[in-house]
């Protein structure tokens, strides 16, 4: 799994007027939980776009006073309005402990309904899955070949070695469309 460095500052203000006095001077008030104490700090708000505004996940090692930390992003509040970041919550990562989080998922291969007219529809763009740190992926790749028109793959049906699923396994993962163009082939 790839990670990503951020340096923070502790924070000493708490409270709706120090969280807004933080964010005038480009800065995102942040927590850090789990297994041990909570931590409140600071970071610059062009440090964390890199691990907002894109499809992958990390595992985020954070600089806080010349302290590493590593985590993962649990929670972004965005403002109603604009789109300014407003808080985020991580999530400390202890070592011998799973982790769960959110992977992208990539299609691969030419599913046989595609190829007679079939539209290939991907309904979950990422997956909750929960294993040791050195075991995740950075992203679940589901080969579509064997899918033929009216066909789904499903979380259930899905394996992967030193991964559990945390999303339902009812929950689909992609499938082929019936189309008008599979319609009349058929007929």
């Amino acid at each position: 799994m790839q990670t990503l460095e951020i340096k923070a500052v502790k924070r000493d203000g708490f409270g709706k007027k120090a969280a807004k006095a933080y964010r005038r001077e480009g800065l995102v008030p942040c927590i850090l939980y789990g297994g041990g104490e909570e931590v409140a700090f600071t970071v610059d708000t062009k440090a964390v776009k890199p691990l907002i505004y894109t499809p992958n996940s990390y595992i985020v090692e954070i600089e806080i006073d010349g302290k590493v930390e590593k985590a993962v992003m649990r929670e972004v509040q965005f403002h109603p309005v604009r789109e300014q970041i407003l808080h985020i919550d991580f999530y400390r990562v202890q070592e011998g402990k799973p982790v769960a989080i959110a992977i992208p998922v990539r299609l691969t291969g030419n599913a046989e309904g595609v190829k007679v007219g079939g539209k290939l529809a991907l309904s979950a763009r990422k997956l909750v899955v929960k294993a040791m740190v050195d075991k995740l992926p950075d992203e679940i790749v589901v080969d579509v070949t064997p899918l033929k028109v009216g066909q789904t793959i499903f979380v259930g049906d899905l394996q992967f070695e030193g991964l559990t699923f945390v999303t339902p396994a009812t929950t689909a993962v992609c499938a082929v469309r019936v189309t008008r163009a599979s319609r009349a082939a058929a007929n």
